[in-house]
């Protein structure tokens, strides 16, 4: 089975579902220092990097074992192209050591990347909640647990493990990846991630695993979390119970740390991790016009933009004239001044330079577009005054 060719029909599927929810968070929305992923896209024209250094040490288990890495790993998020989809890569090198145990022991160290993913997640389900801040009448009902809480969204994971990694991680092939993501938010302040993924399919290293993680929100910049993840395999059971915290220092960098006890098979031993978050914004939001009624008005200057801002092949192309406006740089010239004044029959008749017109954004378009027709609405009201008086 050609597993690229099935990679690239489900992520045209996925870019064939149109846009109904947004994405997008104000602040950075990152997956560190978990090992899970919440099924939330970071949103369009977000490029987000979550990274982490990383030592894990075990106890040395017969025969060949590795009891000792120590690396760093780096996660890629971004979403040019819908709302609801994300595309990501993660990497990881790490220097290992390798153990033999018998009658006697002996080690020795390897360096190399292992990890090479890369993957896509899209929202299929988004779960809405009622908004009771706007309820004033009943403090019960405003207090009330929402049972909508109790369903979570759900995203679905689709991934290529690349084998250009260190040997003792290389599994033979490009391996697939698929998982099912589940976010409850069952309080403002509290949420769990559930994660179900099959990994290496196909493959003598194919494994089930699971992650859930509690997240708790202390304030507007400390959140900590718990997790419990459990990788199944052929020969053993890879265990590890996890906790950690993370300090949010500006809308767009977080810092965050953690601390786990693994119990792999026979051995056991500890992972510990400290790592940045960081989001590079050029997010659009998209703008709404609404009637008196509160219904939307269409066929609007607002929404000619949000048109041309969502359609699908201007995101593609607008990643194109983003790079060209970056790398093109000013160039340098001299002014040539006169010593002299044009005057005489040349400073009267004499055509006069014409400026040039700066080119007009598509912001500076629509406010003009909007200030149009609110001067149209002006003149009708006043038609419609003088008819009346009339």
């Amino acid at each position: 089975m050609n597993f690229s060719k099935l990679y690239l029909s489900i992520l045209f599927f996925f870019l064939s579902f149109h846009v109904i929810f947004a994405q997008y968070t104000d602040v950075i929305n990152s997956n560190k220092p978990g090992f899970s992923e919440s099924p939330y896209s970071v949103g369009t024209g977000v490029y987000q990097f979550e990274s982490s250094i990383f030592l894990r040490n075990t106890s040395i288990e017969p025969t060949f074992s590795t009891p000792q890495s120590f690396g760093f790993d780096l996660l890629f998020r971004t979403s040019f192209l819908l709302e609801k989809l994300e595309l990501n890569a993660q990497v990881t090198y790490q220097k290992d050591k390798v153990a033999f145990k018998n009658i006697f022991t002996s080690h020795y160290f390897t360096t190399g990347f292992s990890r090479m993913t890369i993957g896509a997640k899209y929202l299929v389900y988004q779960q809405a909640y009622e908004d009771k801040s706007k309820e004033v009448r009943s403090w019960k009902r405003r207090n009330a647990f929402d049972k909508k809480r109790l369903i979570p969204s759900v995203a679905v994971y689709l991934g290529m493990n690349t084998d250009f990694v260190n040997e003792i991680h290389q599994t033979g092939n490009i391996t697939p990846k698929v998982g099912i993501l589940l976010q409850h938010n069952l309080t403002r302040d509290f949420n769990i991630i559930t994660n179900l993924f099959y990994d290496n399919i196909g493959s003598d290293f194919a494994e089930y695993s699971y992650i859930i993680t509690a997240t708790q929100n202390f304030s507007d910049r400390w959140s900590a979390f718990f997790e419990n993840q459990t990788v199944f395999q052929e020969y053993q059971n890879n265990t590890n119970l996890g906790v950690g915290l993370a300090y949010l220092y500006s809308r767009n960098l977080q810092f965050n740390t953690s601390g786990r006890f693994l119990f792999e098979g026979a051995a056991q031993g500890f992972y510990a991790s400290v790592g940045i978050s960081y989001r590079i914004n050029r997010h659009e939001d998209s703008y709404t016009e609404l009637d008196d009624s509160g219904s939307e008005l269409k066929d609007t200057p607002i929404s000619r933009y949000n048109k041309q801002q969502n359609n699908f092949f201007s995101r593609i192309f607008s990643i194109f004239k983003k790079k060209e406006k970056g790398n093109s740089r000013p160039k340098r010239s001299r002014k040539t001044t006169s010593s002299k004044k044009n005057g005489g029959i040349s400073g009267l008749f004499g055509k006069k330079k014409s400026k040039k017109k700066k080119k007009e954004t598509e912001i500076e378009k629509l406010e003009r577009e909007i200030k149009e027709l609110e001067e149209e609405m002006k003149k009708e009201n006043k038609k419609k005054k003088k008819n009346d008086t009339n």
